[in-house]
Formats: C-alpha cells, structure tokens, sequence
C-alpha cells in the first residue's frame, strides 16, 4: 500500500498501483485519514489492525514513521486501543524479527526449514515479508539436517528454525550433525517472554544449556543488540571449523520494535591462517623422498576456495589418492590415480594397500570421520590440515603443517615432485580388485546392482544424499563420485534420517542439477513424513528405499558377535506390495534389476518426487560391509 492525495489534500493509504478496495472505511487520524480495503470494513478488532498495519508497513519503506502518529489521537476509541497496545504499536515499526531476516537475508540466507508454534510466528510473519522462505518439515530434526545441507550447497550458514522445549530437543539432532560435520548454521530456537524465562513454565526448558555441547557458540537475543549479537554469530559460524551457533529468541523480544536501524556488517568467511614458511619447507623433502607416498584427501579440503589445489598436487608428484566419505569428488575418481574410499566397505582391502605405503600425506583430513590409527599401521604421516592432528601415541608424525590449505598447496605444487615408485598400472589393478570385491555374484536382486544401476541413471553432474546404515558402507565404497558437494553424507554426527532431508535441501539450492536419495528402510520410516515435503516443494526428486526389511548393520554386529537376532527385523508381516502413494508421492515397487530399472527411468522423469521400493537381498552385506 502507498499515501495518496485526497481531494481535501489529506494523506491517505490507499492500495498499490491505485487499485480499489472491494471495501473500505475512512477513519480521520489527526491529520491523516486511513483507507482500509480488502480485509475488513470497520476498524474493530484487534487481528484486523495487526494485518492491515503489517500490510501498511510491508508496501512501503516509509509508512512506519507517518503510522507512529496514531499514538496521539483519542478521537475513535478503536483507534485508541490500538495505540494502546504496546505490541500492535510496536509492529508498525520494523521490529527485532525484521532485523534478524533483513541481516540473515543480507548473508546470503534465502530459506528457513522448521516447525511453527505460537512463539515462532513473529519470525515467520518476517520471513514472508522479508524474502526468506519458510520450508514447513515434518520434524524439527528434519529442518537441521536440511538446513546442513543448505550450508555446505551454498557456502551461507544453513536456517532451522523450531519452537521452545520439545521443539528445541527435536531440533538438536539436526544442529549436532552440523556440529560434528563442521557445517555452517544459524539455529534459532524461539521462545517465551523474557520475563518469564527461568520460570517452571510449560514446555520451557533451558536452551543455552541443551545447545552448549553441540554448537561454537549460544546467544540469547536481546533488545538493543540484535545486529551486534547476528554480526558475532555470522562470524563464529563461518570460522574454521565451521559449525552451527545457536540463537534464542524470546517473542517480546521479535515483536518489539527495533531501536538498531542497519542490519549487522555481513562477515566474510574466515579461512585458516598460512601455515610457517618453515614447516612447508620441512614438508618439502619429507615428500620429495617418499616413494610409495598416498594421499588421503579428508572432508576439511571440501572447503577450500581453490579446490584444484588438490588435484595439482596429486598429479605434479604423479601419487594415488584416496578419500575419506564425505571427501568423495574433491577429485573426480575417474581420475587414473583414485584408489577409492578408504574404511567403508571391503575396508581391509584398502587397508592393505595404503600400509603398503611409505608416506602417508593428510590433506584436510579431519579425524571427526575415522581417526589414522584405525587404519594407518606403522605408515609415517605428514598431516597438512588446518587444525592440529588428533591421533594417539600409536601414529608416527613427521610432520604437521597447520594453515590454511590453498596458500600451502600452492607452494608445495611448485616445490620438488615425490621420488615415487607408482605406476598407474599398479594402481588402476588395485582398483579394479577392490571394486571387483564390492560385487560378489549373486542371483538375487542385491544393494549393489540396485546402488549400480541408480549411479548410471544419474548424470555425472548429479548428487546423490543417502543415510546412515549397511548400505552406507557399500554406498561409500562403491559410488563414484565426479565432483565437490555432489556426495552427500553425514560421518561425523551418523545419524539415521538425514538422507531424505538433506536430498530435499540440494535440490531446492540447486533445482538446476539431478537429485536422487538412496537410503534403507529403517532410516526411511524415520523421515518418511518429509515426502510431504517435497511434494509440497514441488521437487523433482527420485528417492529409492532399500527395502532388505532388516536394520543390517546391526543385524551384522549381533551376528559378528554371537548375540542373538533380536530387535532389528523391520517387517515380521510379508506384504505383496508397498501402497500406491505416501502423502500423495507415487510408489513404484521392484522386486526385480529390469524392474528397479524401469521404475528409475519413470522417476527421473518425473516433475515430482517418486518413491522406488526396491525388494533387495541383504546376504552379500556380511561379506562386504566390515571386510
């Protein structure tokens, strides 16, 4: 709505573009005379002034400071007890809420997953008005995994957002994975009255206390410091290792107005500092003797500006690499020196190999995903990382070179090449073997032919979310992976349920690219309510479900350990076939490899998300799964 000239030369709202209200009421304001349209035909009620005045607020950048007038008129007893309530006259204003989108938006954030309650909706009525879409999940743990996700696609912290006490515990699954798998988050959790904070009062529970451990950082937001409070929590999200930092809310606090006229200073991404000139040339001659040196490529390299560093190194000193799981595709592992994932599936295969070494060299690797000395042996190890390295006293160190990964890529690729005794022959029979082991022949319909048959339907361009379980390890294993950020996992938290959100979150930041999630059955009846979700999204997302009707990885473990079958079968009930729809997404069952095929070529060309219901045989998992 904008002012326009009345004949009696008064201000009046008016709607945009001149257009006419099918209902109106004049009511003269002091020297103002206010047309409300559309909504109501009276000013009474309180709801009605709350709509019309964010309204009024909303279609103009210069309406606030005309409305605060109202205060001073006593001529219409409606008009009075609107300007009476400090609350409704506090949301003509911009308030706090309107801030925090406005900074947000202004770091690059452009949705918000969660789940509203009463408390919440003063955010939320920000966000619709201030360009930050709302995403409704089906669980709070949800809108942290997506919001993860959102962070690592984008580079800008992740949004998730939930109410106080259960809503709050709930979301604390999905803000710990961003904790352990160092991915940049605002979690904002909204809550009581600040008076009434501290107080045994229904459902509220001590936020800073819950988030402490699994967050950099927990802020209470407070009148008068909202900007400075969202500046420090940008900074400490975006800082290595980055991570979620925890925002509480308490709704006076949203609704009141705000006394900060700018948004925070919108902070960079704060890269590690350079490693010394003196351990780079130290690491120099350690890798120049080194003749049978890897390369272990960790998740800590996903970050840096300039991944190309990575493959240049690899290629001037002509040494195989390998990766950790949520390092797949820093370099496409076409690439003649990839030997693979390493302590996934078939994992001794890879172990053997990598002891066969002389030099271990870790870029970027981060222990958080599996610590050396599970794999390492007597191999020597320089670390080139931005932390220092946690291993115990098993792990023979040469050398750490701690700093930023770019500038000390940069001089070592310029620096003397490895002796290096590999041939790519060596190698490329290596990996043969090792993939060879990740297939053993069976005639039934198996993970790996139905894990084989979804990597040929997507392009190499696409990404690939899965969960946490048996098919993990053979996932890891056997994907190749040709590009950052088209792999994505959760191997620090490991936790069940992040596939379905996390795939719903690549293809809203990025529609322009293929999007397939592959998970089990167990993780898919924890988040199976996010179908609803992407229906509503409108996403264009195949989401095949392993369905062997058996938690496996810990059927494997009870087996492994002579316990007895217990508490892991997922379906005592054989059932023909799986339903025609879940909340409305189509189900296509295959029980068979041209059926699995089949059902993809439909899915893919879906404009809508389908979920494929794939009947596989579980036997060969306890081969390949820990061996």
């Amino acid at each position: 709505m904008h002012f326009i000239k009345t004949e009696e030369g008064h201000r009046t709202l008016g709607p945009k573009f001149g257009q006419q209200p099918k209902h109106r009421s004049i009511r003269e304001v002091g020297h103002l005379v206010l047309l409300v349209g559309s909504i109501t035909s009276n000013l009474n009620g309180r709801n009605h002034y709350r709509t019309i005045l964010i309204k009024a607020r909303t279609g103009c950048g210069n309406t606030a400071g005309v409305l605060l007038n109202i205060g001073d008129v006593h001529r219409d007893g409606a008009v009075r007890r609107l300007a009476e309530d400090k609350i409704y006259r506090r949301v003509i204003e911009m308030n706090n809420a309107d801030l925090i989108v406005k900074t947000l938006k202004s770091a690059g954030i452009n949705y918000g997953f969660g789940i509203p309650s009463g408390n919440v909706l003063p955010l939320m009525e920000a966000m619709r008005t201030g360009g930050i879409e709302f995403v409704l999940t089906a669980h709070e743990g949800s809108a942290g995994f997506s919001a993860d996700v959102m962070g690592r696609m984008t580079g800008a912290p992740g949004l998730c957002i939930a109410t106080l006490g259960p809503g709050a515990t709930n979301l604390s699954t999905g803000v710990g994975n961003a904790w352990l798998d160092r991915s940049p988050m605002i979690a904002i959790t909204c809550n009581l009255n600040t008076d009434q904070l501290g107080r045994r009062i229904q459902m509220h529970i001590d936020h800073e206390t819950l988030f402490k451990p699994i967050t950099k950082a927990s802020f209470q937001l407070r009148e008068g410091e909202i900007a400075e409070t969202l500046q420090k929590a940008l900074e400490i999200a975006l800082a290595e290792p980055q991570g979620p930092v925890h925002l509480d809310l308490p709704e006076d606090v949203a609704v009141a107005a705000a006394t900060e006229t700018d948004p925070a200073r919108i902070p960079r991404v704060t890269y590690a500092r350079e490693a010394s000139e003196d351990a780079v040339e130290k690491a120099i001659p350690i890798i120049a003797a080194a003749k049978r040196p890897i390369a272990v490529l960790g998740s800590t390299a996903m970050r840096m500006e300039n991944k190309d560093l990575l493959r240049n190194f690899i290629e001037h000193n002509g040494i195989p690499f390998a990766s950790t799981t949520m390092a797949k595709g820093l370099i496409d592992e076409d690439h003649p020196l990839s030997i693979g994932c390493i302590e996934r599936g078939r994992r001794q295969v890879q172990r053997a190999f990598l002891r066969g070494a002389d030099l271990i060299i870790g870029l970027g690797y981060d222990t958080i995903e599996v610590e050396y000395e599970a794999w390492i042996g007597d191999v020597t190890l320089l670390q080139i990382d931005i932390d220092p390295v946690d291993t115990d006293s098993s792990v023979t160190v040469a050398l750490e070179v701690t700093g930023n990964l770019d500038s000390t890529l940069t001089r070592l690729n310029v620096a003397k090449g490895a002796a290096n005794d590999w041939t790519e022959a060596e190698i490329a029979r290596h990996r043969d073997s090792f993939q060879a082991s990740l297939r053993p022949g069976s005639d039934s319909f198996t993970p790996h032919a139905a894990i084989d048959l979804v990597r040929d339907a997507l392009p190499k361009e696409g990404i690939l979310s899965f969960d946490v379980g048996a098919h993990t390890h053979q996932i890891a294993s056997q994907w190749t992976a040709h590009a950052p950020r088209s792999f994505l996992i959760t191997n620090g938290w490991s936790s069940m349920g992040f596939g379905l959100p996390g795939a719903i979150a690549a293809k809203i930041a990025r529609p322009d690219l293929p999007v397939v999630c592959l998970l089990g059955d167990g993780c898919f009846q924890m988040t199976c309510g996010e179908l609803a979700t992407a229906l509503r999204q409108n996403l264009a997302l195949p989401i095949v479900v392993l369905d062997d009707r058996w938690l496996s990885l810990i059927q494997i473990k009870q087996t492994r350990r002579q316990f007895g079958i217990y508490g892991t079968a997922l379906d005592n009930v054989e059932v023909d076939a799986p339903p025609a729809h879940y909340f409305g997404v189509p189900v296509i069952p295959a029980n068979t490899a041209d059926e699995f095929k089949n059902g993809l070529e439909t899915a893919f060309s879906a404009s809508g998300p389908t979920v494929i219901e794939a009947r596989v045989d579980p036997a060969h998992y306890m081969d390949t799964v820990f061996d």
